[in-house]
């Protein structure tokens, strides 16, 4: 039985949360295996919509195991808020596990985020403030807080001075910041600790026995490829690996266990915060996109930056996560334009470039060379098949398998969990 990895193949917020709740149903286990609550997912679950931030889209599918790896930052007011808010409408979030080695992202993470930020000005990152990056760099400093340390008080203590010690003379001096009591820290944190005992455990072991088992394991990305802090559009990055690579690290299982590689690709481009975005419009193409789309980001409340498809990208995509299929969405949304073009390639300094340059000041100067396609003005939203589909819906889809150097085994052609064609079956 498969182990698939499933990932946004752009800069995040690709529809990743409908095609895991989509497989959510034919597989045992869905794994979040890096990020933390700066991550969104909007799932449309019959008349319901969903918005989770730092869950596993499994926690939706009864029968299905959802997990939070070791790789995973874990905000515990935000764990706990989240699933409040989900047994309040009646989904059973009891069979939830959490990494005991998920490292935990305190209070001083998100103040020293968002001081930073502002110190940035006009060079700062565009981080969500939740405190991900600082509690990633704790992380590898060697000086993070773990989910298991909260059931040791005396170490938990210590950690949270070694700590402190450090950032309280930056908070002090050189952003004239009140100093971080730790004993508040250590009270607020054991403050979480019993409830969220019951979901903590090794996770590592429990992965690796369910596919000794033959158990159907999807291990879910957030956020996307070109946001990945090794081979992403770097510094303008997440702080952990949602590429393919990072599904080992950051759940424990070997690379010699996943089946599948499953990348997920809107039908058009958008990203959140700051950083180069060759594609992006600021016409009324954009402002359509953007309303038509719902281009709004889940977690962060900020409109999304809207541009054309872009297939440098894509392919990009394809080559750093041995992608074996697409999933593409929002297709609906491209419904109405005469012509629609498609980035195939970029002109840097007068010449024609096929693939991601890996020069930061190349990217940053990339200007997108077009490829116009036509467009349809039928209504899809309730086609089942792919012949259902326009002709020039079909041509779009083609093309852009084609460019992307992978298969396109399903398309979403609406919001809602069964507006989507599946072409070939991802298990």
């Amino acid at each position: 039985m498969p182990a698939l990895v499933l990932l946004g193949a752009q800069w995040g917020d690709e529809g990743k949360g409908k095609a895991t709740d989509l497989l959510g149903g034919s597989v045992d286990y869905v794994v979040r295996y890096q990020g933390g609550n700066n991550a969104g997912h909007t799932v449309v679950v019959g008349d319901q919509k969903y918005a989770l931030h730092l869950l596993p889209s499994g926690i939706l599918s009864p029968g299905c195991t959802p997990v939070i790896g070791n790789g995973v930052v874990v905000d515990p007011a935000v764990l706990l808020s989240e699933l409040s808010g989900l047994n309040e409408r009646g989904v059973d979030t009891s069979k939830l596990l959490v990494s005991g080695n998920a490292h935990l992202i305190t209070p001083y993470h998100t103040t020293i985020d968002k001081v930073t930020e502002r110190f940035l000005g006009k060079r700062r990152i565009g981080t969500t403030g939740r405190g991900i990056g600082p509690t990633y760099a704790d992380k590898i400093n060697r000086v993070g807080i773990r989910v298991q340390d909260l059931y040791d008080e005396s170490i938990l203590a210590q950690k949270v001075d070694a700590a402190l010690d450090f950032k309280n003379q930056i908070l002090a001096k050189l952003y004239n910041r009140r100093a971080i009591e730790a004993g508040k820290i250590v009270e607020e944190l054991l403050g979480y600790a019993e409830q969220i005992k019951p979901y903590v455990a090794d996770t590592t072991l429990v992965l690796n026995n369910a596919l000794d088992e033959g158990k159907v394991v999807l291990f879910e990305g957030g956020q996307g490829t070109l946001l990945d802090v090794d081979h992403g559009t770097y510094p303008f990055v997440t702080s952990s690996n949602p590429t393919a690579g990072g599904a080992c690290t950051g759940a424990g299982v070997g690379p010699t266990k996943i089946n599948r590689v499953i990348g997920i690709l809107k039908a058009y481009t958008t990203r959140v915060g700051a950083g180069p975005f060759p594609t992006e419009l600021f016409d009324e193409d954009g402002e359509a996109l953007r309303r038509i789309g719902g281009e709004r980001g889940v977690t962060t409340g900020r409109d999304r930056r809207c541009g054309w498809f872009d297939a440098v990208i894509a392919r990009y995509a394809t080559r750093v996560n041995g992608l074996t299929d697409f999933f593409l969405t929002k297709l609906d949304v491209l419904t109405g334009w005469e012509q629609i073009p498609v980035c195939v390639a970029y002109e840097i300094e007068g010449k024609r470039v096929e693939e991601l340059p890996y020069s930061q000041t190349d990217f940053h100067h990339a200007k997108p060379v077009y490829e116009m396609l036509p467009g349809w003005s039928e209504d899809i939203t309730k086609a089942k098949s792919f012949s259902d589909l326009p002709k020039n819906a079909q041509g779009y889809v083609k093309a852009l398998e084609e460019l992307s150097g992978a298969p396109i085994s399903a398309i979403g052609v609406g919001p809602g969990r069964t507006e989507t064609i599946e072409i070939n079956s991802f298990l």
